[in-house]
């Protein structure tokens, strides 16, 4: 860790401990909750929403902020837990907040929408591609990241064009997140006439697949998709490896993190991945890109762009609405709106999800960069 990382890390850690109460007593502010998991085994997915919100909020505040009014950011850490998350909800409800830019796992984001809902509250995820997170009878939750029915047969296509006709296994963690995913890149390999050997769960937290490894290769698996995030991802890789398995391995977003190089090594090289598009590399984003980078921070990470865009459409949705404590106007303001952000130009459906949104396939290298797939 560098010097600046630690002093960062006070900082934060500071902002943390004090964020509810300074908030609390700030006048002339909009007070923002930014719910994720700042602690546990995928923090960094927080951190990298928290990049992207961050830096908008110091956009919008210079700009001058909604009507004179100066937007505040209230830290809520939900450790990726689905109980936790809807303790942090609760907070949020008790704490008086009205609007959230988070969370950012699939379960935890499930398990706060409904208190959410019940409140009044409106909530914007950057992140969570569970399907069912939005739905047209929740009327205040909106999403600006893709589906996992929208990645997941992008994976599948993929599969079937280079493995039609060769074993292939299917993994995932047993959470919402990772089995739904592939679930839908399994119907999507099947539909396509991919012999799909193994369809098989695993434990998230789980340290040792020495067995799991063994039954694959007794399976003569060529191919293996992991639905689920980098922790697990990267021991698959190291310990495939390490037992002879040298197959291909794919996964979702949420194995798409500089961490999983620290965990698997060089087994890393070549790891495929669906992933939204390189907003970091748009031209467009230049300057924010190096504000970003100024700030000590990664532009490139999959969820800054998706973070900034969320919270740049809730201050946006104020601002049409010309209302800043009514959730369900900043709501009917956002869903008639089209919005250009750092993803593009972006309009929602009657659900509060993206009208578009385009997952590819990339393949992950060990030095961190990562390169369209062939």
């Amino acid at each position: 860790m560098t010097t600046a990382q630690f002093f960062s890390r006070i900082a934060l850690a500071a902002t943390l401990a004090l964020g509810v109460a300074s908030a609390a007593h700030a006048e002339g502010t909009i007070r923002i909750g930014a719910a994720g998991p700042r602690t546990g085994p995928v923090a960094q997915y927080g951190d990298q929403v928290f990049t992207g919100v961050e830096a908008a909020v110091a956009d919008i505040n210079k700009a001058g902020g909604i009507n004179g009014s100066k937007l505040e950011l209230v830290y809520y850490d939900d450790a990726c837990d689905p109980k936790q998350a809807v303790a942090v909800a609760n907070k949020v409800v008790n704490d008086g907040i009205r609007f959230v830019v988070g969370h950012v796992c699939s379960g935890a984001t499930m398990s706060a929408v409904p208190i959410y809902d019940d409140e009044g509250i409106m909530m914007i995820t950057p992140s969570a591609t569970q399907p069912e997170v939005a739905s047209e009878k929740r009327r205040l939750v909106f999403r600006t990241i893709g589906l996992d029915s929208m990645q997941g047969p992008v994976a599948a296509k993929y599969i079937v064009s280079k493995y039609k006709g060769k074993k292939i296994a299917v993994l995932h963690d047993k959470q919402q997140y990772g089995e739904g995913v592939a679930t839908a890149v399994r119907d999507g390999a099947k539909a396509g006439g991919v012999d799909v050997a193994m369809f098989e769960g695993l434990n998230a937290g789980d340290k040792d697949f020495s067995a799991l490894v063994t039954k694959l290769k007794r399976a003569e698996v060529e191919f293996v998709y992991f639905g689920g995030y980098h922790p697990e991802m990267g021991l698959l890789l190291r310990q495939s490896r390490q037992a002879g398995l040298n197959v291909q391995f794919m996964g979702p977003e949420g194995v798409g993190n500089n961490d999983v190089t620290a965990i698997a090594g060089d087994a890393v090289e070549g790891m495929l991945a669906t992933l939204p598009r390189a907003f970091d590399t748009d031209p467009r984003n230049k300057e924010l890109v190096e504000r970003i980078k100024a700030a000590g921070k990664d532009p490139s990470a999959t969820f800054v762009m998706p973070g900034y865009t969320a919270m740049q459409v809730m201050a946006e949705g104020m601002k049409q609405a010309g209302d800043t404590k009514d959730p369900a106007k900043v709501a009917e303001a956002i869903r008639a709106g089209t919005f250009d952000t750092p993803i593009g130009k972006v309009s929602f459906d009657n659900k509060g999800d993206l009208t578009s949104f385009d997952f590819a396939v990339y393949a992950w290298h060990k030095d961190g960069s990562r390169t369209a797939a062939e």
